[in-house]
């Protein structure tokens, strides 16, 4: 599917042009319509064109951003709710123009209950900072999207990340939500117990909508207990065929890996360049075990003789912080260690998700296709839960360089579909890959349909994302 085939959404002239001025006379200086801040508030993390808003709005609390919402609302235009821009399928993007709502000042942390492992917090509020503000409670949050991402982003995206094997995505780690509709209503969707059977459940509706059907104000989220010991290392395969059967074998196996990140060759190449680490030039994984000392260390072992069966290893594995926070900071740079791999070109990062059982398949299959086409494409992946990320580098510039990435992202969306996966694991669908949700899901898409007009009858929220023409 091309961008061209992404629907359009008019503008509206008038509408705009009021709000605007409301905007400003209630908000001052934290409503801005000046060019850098426009562009910055659209701005994309791949090659997609930025579609900016006409103004940037900065609300502190849930009632500002009702006033905003409603506003938009009287004049029928577009509010598109922005946390820190790291999305990847044009999420941000203003295509029929409106307002860009900045949630960076909602940036408290409200609330800590630390008997009951929760945490209520405000949109803003990256996870970064969730974190160092939980360091005295000997509790986290652990989905970890690689960017320091805002919280009330993750959930409006689904977000996941190298722990999700363990500890689950972000559908399963908020407990409950606060959402501004698009009449301007403010609604919570649950209480904080960790179950219930009240009704429709309208935190997992609002979780992964991509701020499409209401704006998030709110979230009360899980934590876990910091664990007493954790151990990790790099393990080289001979091919990536061998390490995902290696990644199969520790799941069914029941041992309790926390992360299980598999490099392809190229990419491990890019890595050692970027970050000077000194680990063989092969299709690698970087594991990590959470637990008592005891069982961190007997997990390692044991993933070591599976490696060892299917010709991988040594797994050199380290229980000390300092070497384990120098691995891992090598994977989270991994995008910009490709970059490396062709200076001056844009990456195109893609990813999808497959039954563990067709992994290796899927990925074998890709590494053929990026072969055939002639492309230079770094594989990196979460692969203990199937998902796996390929950044195509290309010249942004070069419309026969885009066609060509946009067809090999296409093939793979649907190779991942074919085996029963899905076209994205945890970017979202956004801009981008509206053209595939309808292979994947059928007349569930016209379902979505009818509850985006029941909620969003006036289709401000967001327009032009998710949902193909």
């Amino acid at each position: 599917m091309a961008l061209s085939d992404v629907a359009a959404v008019q503008r509206n002239e008038d509408g705009i042009a009021a709000v605007l001025s409301i905007l400003k006379q209630r908000f001052g200086e934290r409503f801005q319509t000046g060019a850098a801040m426009r562009e910055q508030h659209a701005h994309t993390t791949t090659y997609i064109p930025t579609q900016a808003p006409d103004g940037v709005v900065f609300p502190e609390t849930t009632e500002e951003v009702q006033e905003i919402v409603r506003a938009c609302a009287a004049l029928r235009v577009p509010v598109i709710a922005f946390g820190t821009g790291t999305s990847l399928e044009g999420h941000v993007n203003a295509p029929g123009g409106g307002i860009s709502l900045d949630t960076s000042r909602m940036n408290r942390v409200l609330a800590v209950h630390a008997e009951d492992l929760d945490c209520v917090v405000e949109p803003g509020v990256t996870r970064e900072a969730l974190n160092t503000h939980l360091r005295d409670t000997g509790l986290f949050f652990p989905i970890d999207p690689g960017a320091n991402a805002s919280l009330g982003g993750m959930a409006a995206t689904r977000a996941s990340g190298t722990n999700a094997v363990r500890y689950g995505t972000m559908r399963e780690n908020v407990l409950a939500l606060t959402a501004v509709m698009a009449d301007g209503r403010a609604i919570t969707t649950a209480r904080r117990a960790k179950k219930s059977a009240a009704g429709y459940d309208l935190t997992r509706l609002l979780v992964g909508s991509e701020g499409t059907l209401g704006i998030i104000t709110s979230l009360t989220l899980k934590l876990y207990g910091i664990p007493q010991a954790i151990s990790g290392g790099v393990c080289p395969f001979p091919s990536v065929e061998a390490a995902c059967n290696a990644v199969i074998a520790t799941i069914q196996m029941g041992i309790p890996v926390a992360r299980i990140e598999l490099v392809n060759q190229l990419q491990m190449r890019a890595i050692k360049q970027h970050s000077h680490l000194d680990y063989p030039e092969s299709p690698c994984l970087f594991v990590e075990f959470h637990g008592s000392e005891a069982s961190v260390a007997e997990q390692a072992e044991s993933f070591g003789e599976i490696a060892a069966e299917h010709g991988g290893g040594p797994f050199l594995w380290t229980s000390v912080a300092e070497e384990r926070a120098k691995l891992w900071k090598a994977r989270h740079e991994a995008y910009w260690a490709s970059l490396t791999l062709r200076p001056g070109a844009k990456g195109l990062s893609t990813d999808v998700c497959v039954p563990i059982s067709r992994l290796a398949e899927c990925i074998a299959e890709t590494e053929a296709d990026i072969a055939r086409m002639g492309l230079i494409a770094p594989i990196v992946g979460h692969v203990g839960d199937g998902n796996f990320h390929v950044l195509v580098l290309m010249d942004a510039s070069d419309p026969k360089e885009v066609a060509q990435a946009e067809e090999f992202v296409g093939r793979l969306n649907m190779r991942a579909i074919y085996m029963d996966g899905t076209c994205t694991g945890e970017h979202g669908i956004g801009q981008g890959k509206m053209g595939f949700l309808a292979h994947e899901l059928g007349d569930a898409v016209d379902v979505m349909r009818s509850i985006k007009a029941a909620l969003d009858p006036q289709n401000i929220l967001n327009p032009g994302k998710i949902l193909p023409r």
